[in-house]
């Protein structure tokens, strides 16, 4: 390896792995941060988030419902093949169809048409301003690529299918992918032939998953590693002391919250049976009320999280701070709540939970387990690593769980249209697997995604919100707080989304 490229290699470590190299395989931030230096939307985003051209290089309006994409010529996929129209259509249908687990980002469009080489329609269903928010992590593949690899349908994270695009990739990214070690390490390597400037000077970036906690922090405070994340919340200070590194602290969009079946007639995992307890709402209530989230901000996030009675958080179009007043937290009138709900003894159900996701989550889980028993419900708590967590609620194979989401978009319709309406096979819902259901959200929901006035929008917006907080549909705990350790001779850009652009990356000399 030439002394310059070792001088700009950066390593990184992360508790956990991207599940896939198929950029359409999963809708989870770390698998999108991940295939987002690989593969590139039409539209992407700068540093402060803002839109910017990609594989797009300019975009319109040319009716109500038809967005016109002006495509990047000159653009070439790692394996030299060139970017062209017929990619682009080939990948919002792939994104769209079976498998995949970004439908939601597609499930409003109606026809994607070629144009001529360079430019694409697309037509939605109804207007649809976002379009281009919601296309900014919708990753375009080669066709070719994809038919001679037999990859033309995303792998499917809730049958446990691979194909060659788990492990090989093909982008236009301005990474490349050397070499694949699910759960052990992957290694990328800055594309020569990329079309467009990179900022950072890593030529090399070495992603190793490591579980442990403290291997992780050892690893950065001894050097051999650059950039790791998360840090636990107790070693944010040790690491600030040290000679070698520091630790990036910063808001993060994403909302926690615990969700519940509130479809099937029997709950599937409890003791209660020929009925569903979270059908009723005071059950729900009391569930809510009973958790002291003042004590998990304090003794689980050591202050790094900000409690929510909303499903989204500051930063997001829509939220808005008056609405955001939670319940108090009440053990007794949660007691009440149950009883006159039918049961004064509690109940028995299991708690679905991911342990190398979520900031400290398999201790909120924990947490919330123990508020819960102080009113008589006895949680069985099933907590397990990501790959085996995200199929089986994704499967809706679940009674109580607990989810992370970031609105990729930065706009409420996001979270409303993924996580809160009524589930359809197109997408919509896709991301409610408690399948809380409610035509009056549902009615909102859409009209947001058409109305093009802001402040009607958001009217609905917070009309939506207030649906949902009326319903208690899930129970919103907090936004968590992102750290990140850096190395000192490591410059980067840290996202409020949690991406990692190697892009941006650089490393002294």
């Amino acid at each position: 390896m030439p002394p310059a490229r070792k001088r700009r290699r950066c390593a990184s470590r992360t508790r956990d792995d991207a599940l896939s190299l198929d950029p359409h395989s999963l809708n989870e931030s770390l698998q999108l941060s991940v295939t987002n230096n690989v593969y590139e939307p039409l539209v992407g985003r700068n540093k402060d988030l803002s839109l910017a051209p990609n594989l797009a290089t300019s975009w319109k309006q040319t009716s109500p419902t038809v967005w016109r994409f002006e495509l990047r010529k000159g653009v070439q996929f790692h394996d030299g093949t060139p970017f062209t129209a017929d990619d682009v259509v080939f990948s919002l249908a792939r994104v769209a169809g079976e498998g995949s687990d970004l439908k939601s980002n597609t499930s409003d469009i109606k026809e994607v048409r070629k144009v001529n080489d360079f430019t694409v329609d697309i037509e939605t269903k109804a207007p649809f301003p976002i379009l281009p928010d919601q296309l900014s992590t919708t990753f375009i593949m080669s066709k070719k690529w994809c038919e001679t690899n037999r990859t033309t349908r995303p792998v499917d994270r809730r049958k446990g299918i691979e194909n060659a695009a788990s492990f090989r990739a093909n982008g236009t990214g301005p990474y490349r992918v050397r070499e694949r070690q699910p759960n052990v390490r992957t290694v990328f390597v800055r594309n020569g032939n990329y079309w467009g400037k990179i900022d950072g000077n890593a030529q090399e970036v070495v992603f190793t998953p490591i579980s442990s906690d403290a291997t992780r922090v050892a690893a950065l405070l001894s050097g051999e590693v650059d950039v790791m994340e998360p840090v636990p919340v107790q070693d944010i200070e040790r690491i600030n002391g040290s000679a070698n590194a520091k630790v990036v602290v910063g808001p993060e969009l994403r909302t926690i919250f615990p969700g519940m079946d509130q479809k099937r007639d029997e709950l599937q995992y409890s003791n209660i049976k020929g009925k569903n307890p979270f059908k009723d709402k005071k059950v729900r209530q009391a569930f809510y009320q009973a958790i002291d989230i003042d004590g998990i901000q304090k003794t689980v996030m050591r202050g790094a999280s900000k409690p929510t009675a909303l499903m989204v958080g500051p930063g997001i179009n829509g939220f808005a701070d008056a609405q955001n007043k939670r319940l108090p937290y009440d053990p007794e009138g949660a007691k009440k709540l149950l009883a006159e709900a039918g049961y004064p003894n509690g109940f028995e159900v299991t708690m679905n939970c991911p342990n190398d996701r979520y900031v400290n989550d398999a201790r909120i889980c924990q947490t919330v387990a123990a508020n819960l028993s102080r009113i008589g419900v006895k949680i069985n708590l099933a907590a397990e690593t990501k790959g085996t967590y995200f199929p089986k609620i994704l499967r809706r194979d679940t009674s109580f769980y607990m989810l992370g989401w970031t609105p990729t978009t930065y706009d409420s319709h996001n979270a409303l249209n993924a996580l809160m309406a009524c589930p359809d096979d197109k997408g919509t819902g896709q991301f409610n697997p408690g399948s809380y259901c409610n035509q009056k959200l549902d009615q909102l929901t859409r009209s947001i995604q058409s109305e093009t006035d802001k402040t009607k929008r958001n009217a609905m917006i917070k009309e939506a919100f207030d649906v949902h907080t009326a319903d208690i549909g899930h129970l919103p705990l907090h936004q968590q707080s992102l750290a990140r350790g850096v190395s000192k001779k490591v410059e980067l850009v840290q996202l409020a989304d949690n991406f990692m652009p190697f892009k941006w990356i650089s490393v002294k000399k």
